[in-house]
């Protein structure tokens, strides 16, 4: 009996299997269970969101009294009146302006050094997608005036070893300086004039002023790729003979080190701890200094949520700074947002009344605010573009953030406001370098998987992945359910088709087996019947193969049966893989587009959506063409076995895209999700003309219609900044945008979004 029981318990699916037949069985109940959990834990992230704070106690923001006095202000007004004297000279340029930057960090006692690098071309090449253009590499009829110089001065810490480096950088216009770059550029030098006689410095300090003539971020990268990769004489350098100011500035190189020190090239110091981009603003604020903070980096990277944290704390309580960050303005006006926090507030109230140590719940406004921020923070990490030159330090694993100060109104000539203003400041900028100076390690401590609601309030990974992967479990259990489905009704059917032969073996072989009984009692008894007993054994015999044939016609049709299943999968599996590769082609199309010379956005968009449809056209009929099976009355289910792969390789998508940037794949599976589920063919909608089957239609035609990522950009944009301003080149200008700085975004939506679209449209026109 024991031996029984124990057979019995191991013949029991495990608990995990058995959970999973159950989440198989009620895949549509727990599709619409978890998609709106997983909305809902999306709009519930606001009030989730938790207060941050320093995780690496070496930071100690704000523990020392600021050493930054009038004497090194006024070394910095000193800079900002002789760089907006330089405007009204008509000698003054580019080289002059450097030259007086330069000479300044020379008389600090500063290593200065000179980087040139040349202007990129922003253009598509997809075997550089995911790696930045080499710097180094010149065109042959490249223009003199396609190049800039970035001016680096390096302070060595008198108790450092020089393996560490903090880098403070301030782009500017060498062509034509303006006031706020004027003012940046002060602010630095009044800190970097501190820091070159501080005791406590043990990390280099490296003061890059980055040429943005052609783009700050350029400017930063150029100077970054270089820092990390040896430069060979003779490779990627222009010629002094073609380009007279590059020998101009070569002179002044050799003036200007040769009472110190003779210039050696490029210059470096140890590896970068942090950077911290300082602008100030051309918007003035009208009742005080407020500070705006970027930190997205290319593809979602974010730096370590301390540095972020360690400016806030100093900006606000040390000088009094109000910080900001992005936030979509659009949002802040929308009533069902303003409903929807309301409602919350009041579930936040009533759950104090029950238990007042729950903390559920925010006050409507502070929800509103903490939506338009955590939708921007969304946006800006799915779209994978730098907001600011801080990016390209996240490409080299460096934490960087731009701190954008912008002052409270006034003229240039107010020197008393003006010096208050970069006091403030440059006391905010020393706090940092004190703060990451006292690091014995890199920013390890806190989170790098965040988004933010506020500049004190974040929602760490843990919190925000739950949303994503209650939108996504749908799409596994609703392919295990519709196979399964799939493959019982095709055995049904064969089953089916397969009982009249059983039957008609079964009635020829019965009538010789009651004739041969009677033979085999006769020949018992009367020996004589010799012929008719061995009569009797080939009727036996022949009733016995055909009993064996009919066996074998059986095993057949279940062969038949898991062949038939099995090659379904396999043209469903064939279909996708077509697709998809049609996608990767897409893709790559906008490249030889590009080649077009003279070509508007509105003529490149029209020319790759002509070619996508032809391209698609051709390898879908060739390969899998829809109606190569249209007078297979077996195949009735395989568009739910088609829809099935859809699913798996959408969830398998998400996933992935997840990995690489989750904003993207957050965004992206609420579009596609709700799609991808409630596919189904229209015809079959059609004929039942049901409210609920007609329903289900018009919802389709919709999904379908928003889901073309042409159709979601417009949509977006329209709803954010207006209908009116939208042409049809914009589409082509985005994405244009997204290759040009090599975002994972593009990838997604021509590798998954689009391909996993024309899929769910061909399961909507299905010929059933």
């Amino acid at each position: 009996m024991a031996k029984t029981d124990r057979d019995t318990s191991k013949g029991k699916p495990r608990p995990i299997v058995r959970l999973g037949i159950f989440l198989i069985s009620h895949s549509f109940f727990f599709s619409v269970v978890f998609s709106t959990a997983g909305v809902l834990a999306l709009l519930l992230l606001p009030v989730l969101a938790k207060n941050t704070y320093i995780s690496e106690n070496s930071l100690m923001p704000g523990s020392v009294a600021p050493m930054l006095s009038d004497q090194e202000v006024a070394e910095g007004n000193r800079l900002i009146e002789d760089l907006n004297a330089l405007k009204s000279k008509p000698l003054g340029s580019g080289i002059g302006s450097q030259r007086l930057v330069a000479q300044y960090m020379s008389n600090l006692g500063a290593e200065v050094s000179f980087h040139k690098f040349h202007r990129q071309p922003s253009q598509f090449h997809p075997l550089h997608f995911f790696s930045s253009p080499d710097s180094r590499r010149i065109e042959q009829n490249i223009s003199c005036a396609l190049h800039g110089v970035n001016t680096i001065g390096i302070i060595r810490a008198p108790r450092g070893d020089g393996k560490e480096a903090i880098v403070l950088v301030t782009p500017f216009n060498s062509v034509k300086v303006n006031k706020n770059e004027a003012l940046s550029l002060g602010i630095a030098y009044s800190v970097f004039s501190l820091l070159t006689g501080v005791p406590w410095l043990a990390k280099d300090v490296i003061w890059l002023v980055a040429d943005s003539q052609f783009g700050e971020y350029a400017a930063v990268a150029a100077w970054l790729r270089d820092y990390h990769t040896p430069v060979f004489s003779g490779v990627g350098t222009l010629d002094a003979e073609m380009c007279p100011e590059i020998n101009n500035l070569r002179g002044m190189e050799e003036n200007l080190f040769t009472e110190r020190m003779t210039f050696d090239g490029f210059k470096r110091a140890g590896t970068m701890a942090a950077a911290l981009v300082i602008k100030v603003g051309d918007r003035t604020q009208q009742y005080e200094d407020s500070l705006s903070i970027y930190a997205e980096a290319s593809n979602g990277q974010m730096p370590n949520l301390d540095l972020i944290n360690t400016v806030n704390y100093l900006a606000v309580h040390r000088q009094g700074l109000r910080v900001k960050v992005e936030k979509l303005w659009s949002l802040l006006n929308m009533r069902w947002l303003k409903t929807l926090g309301e409602m919350f507030e009041l579930l936040g109230h009533y759950a104090r009344n029950i238990n007042p140590q729950l903390k559920f719940g925010i006050p409507a406004a502070e929800y509103i605010e903490g939506s338009a921020t955590l939708a921007s923070s969304l946006y800006y990490q799915a779209l994978g573009i730098p907001t600011g030159p801080h990016g390209a330090f996240r490409d080299y694993q460096v934490d960087a953030i731009t701190v954008e100060i912008l002052p409270k109104v006034f003229t240039l000539g107010n020197k008393v406001r003006q010096n208050d203003f970069l006091l403030r400041s440059g006391r905010l900028i020393e706090g940092v370098v004190q703060s990451v100076n006292n690091l014995l390690e890199k920013f390890h401590q806190s989170f790098f998987l965040y988004l933010l609601t506020s500049p004190s309030k974040f929602v760490s990974v843990g919190v925000y992945m739950i949303a994503f992967a209650l939108l996504v479990a749908p799409l596994p259990m609703v392919a295990a359910s519709l196979y399964v489905n799939a493959s019982n009704s095709d055995e049904s059917m064969n089953s089916e088709k397969s009982s009249p032969s059983a039957t008609a073996v079964d009635s020829a072989s019965s009538p010789t087996t009651t004739d041969a009984a009677p033979l085999v009692t006769l020949s018992e008894s009367t020996p004589l019947l010799t012929a008719a007993d061995s009569g009797s054994l080939a009727t036996v015999a022949d009733s016995a193969s055909l009993a064996t044939a009919a066996d074998s016609s059986r095993f057949a049709t279940t062969a038949d049966c898991i062949t038939l299943s099995s090659w379904k999968w396999l043209y469903a599996a064939k279909k996708s893989f077509i697709v998809y590769l049609w996608g990767s082609v897409v893709s790559l199309l906008p490249y030889f587009i590009c080649q077009i010379p003279s070509c508007t956005p509105t003529t490149s968009f029209i020319i790759w959506v002509l070619l996508s449809i032809l391209g698609l056209v051709v390898m879908y009929g060739i390969l899998a063409s829809p109606f190569s099976d249209a007078n297979d009355s077996k195949s009735q289910k395989e568009w739910a076995i088609l829809k099935s792969v859809t699913l798996s390789a959408a969830f398998i998508g998400l996933c992935l895209m997840s990995i690489i940037n989750f904003a993207t794949a957050e965004i992206g599976g609420l579009l596609m999700v709700p799609m991808c589920l409630m596919a189904h063919p229209l015809k079959l909608d059609v004929k039942t003309r049901s409210l609920r089957t007609i329903s289900r239609a018009v919802c389709n035609l919709v999904l379908g219609f928003i889901g073309f990522p042409p159709v979601t950009f417009i949509v977006l944009k329209g709803a954010f900044e207006g209908f009116s301003s939208i042409n049809v080149g914009d589409f082509w200008s985005w994405v244009e945008s997204l290759w040009a700085w090599n975002s994972a975004t593009y990838l997604y939506i021509g590798v998954v979004h689009l391909p996993c679209w024309v899929l769910c449209i061909h399961i909507l026109f299905h010929h059933c």
